[in-house]
């Protein structure tokens, strides 16, 4: 069963047409499943976990089975050096991003559904991976992109077998092609294919909520004081919230942490948002952070939400911190894309505001690789 948290309706969770309320609200599993033991794994009569199965070992707090898989997961959590932070390295994985995480369980409720094409909308990451494990499923693919994305993720997406649709304008002129073209087809009464959408889908979401339940196991489930992430679409960031409230739901975890965004200048509507006041020039737009080129998030409100319920922030980064922090991060050994970047860029913000402090135990997620091009 699917619910819309915003107006109450419920809808049939194998409706494969339904992405999104009548009341244009995104929506979620009526339920979402917890393991039956109160001990996290390894501790007293708990199995530990098998980290073979990859994110899958967390399958018991998933609403969806696992038909696809890459072995994705349990990406290394390493400390951060002069960061004084520790980074989970989110860009080691089949396709070089976080977005497998939500991949490998979106496509695998597209394949339980029993459709034969799947469609989304993305900047690179997001179409590759949904790309990369639609073709795994040996299911048909069509991915919308910025006709300026980087030439790199769009040969890989090309390389997959999928149909790559290019978009002139901007991001959300993506996303608007991409939702025009599976409405219309569904009013013809044709299927355009399944929208596999990481800003909709409430299965990418269950996917990215294990980002948390790694970090909790590979800390002894001690969970850190802040987490801080880019947040465009909130993928990883409200995945991340939703996967630690899960683990103190379970027993396994005590506190839920501080969740901190990372926002590009010119596309920052939750920084913004909470900082209503702006000076008189607009600050430049933070192009070098193209994954997180997002003005109007799909989940705003849940974002929000669970900025407040955490006492957790966003803070909008602008280009020239991004261009020092992506070089000081390859100068570490770190070969992140540049919206990373805006992650590292954002700690310091934030401890120079004071709302990290030295004392303080960080985790910060750097999502993506620097290596397609």
């Amino acid at each position: 069963m699917l619910v819309c948290e915003s107006c109450g309706r419920e809808y049939p969770g194998d409706a494969s047409g339904r992405w999104r309320c009548d009341c244009g609200h995104a929506l979620d599993f009526a339920e979402r499943p917890l393991p039956d033991a109160d001990t996290p794994p390894g501790r007293g009569d708990t199995p530990p976990l098998d980290r073979d199965r990859g994110l899958w070992a967390f399958e018991s707090f998933l609403p969806v089975d696992r038909r696809v898989t890459l072995g994705e997961g349990w990406t290394p959590l390493v400390d951060g050096g002069e960061w004084d932070c520790q980074f989970k390295l989110e860009s080691l994985f089949p396709t070089g991003s976080f977005k497998d995480r939500g991949a490998t369980a979106t496509v695998s409720r597209a394949v339980a559904l029993g459709v034969d094409r799947v469609v989304e909308d993305s900047s690179g990451n997001a179409g590759l991976a949904v790309a990369t494990y639609a073709a795994r499923a040996d299911l048909d693919a069509e991915i919308y992109v910025p006709a300026d994305a980087k030439p790199g993720k769009l040969r890989a997406i090309e390389r997959t077998g999928a149909d790559l649709v290019r978009v002139e304008g901007t991001r959300q002129d993506v996303t608007d092609a991409c939702v025009a073209a599976v409405e219309s087809s569904a009013e013809g009464g044709d299927s355009a294919g399944y929208y596999a959408s990481h800003a909709w889908d409430p299965a990418f979401f269950a996917g990215t909520s294990t980002v948390a339940l790694e970090i909790a196991a590979q800390r002894d489930w001690d969970v850190p004081d802040a987490v801080v992430t880019p947040l465009g679409h909130g993928t990883l960031f409200l995945g991340a919230y939703r996967g630690f409230v899960a683990l103190r739901e379970a027993g396994w975890t005590d506190e839920v942490p501080r969740l901190l965004g990372a926002q590009a200048t010119g596309a920052a509507p939750i920084a913004d948002a909470l900082r209503a006041e702006t000076g008189d020039e607009s600050p430049p737009t933070n192009a070098l952070a193209d994954g997180i080129q997002i003005r109007e998030p799909a989940r705003g409100d849940q974002i929000r939400a669970a900025i407040r319920e955490t006492g957790g922030d966003a803070v909008a980064v602008g280009p020239d911190a991004t261009e020092r922090e992506h070089d000081r991060l390859a100068r570490a050994g770190l070969h992140v894309e540049p919206t990373c970047a805006t992650a590292t860029a954002a700690l310091d913000i934030y401890r120079e505001r004071g709302v990290v402090d030295s004392e303080d135990d960080v985790v910060v997620a750097l999502t993506g690789t620097g290596l397609k091009g």
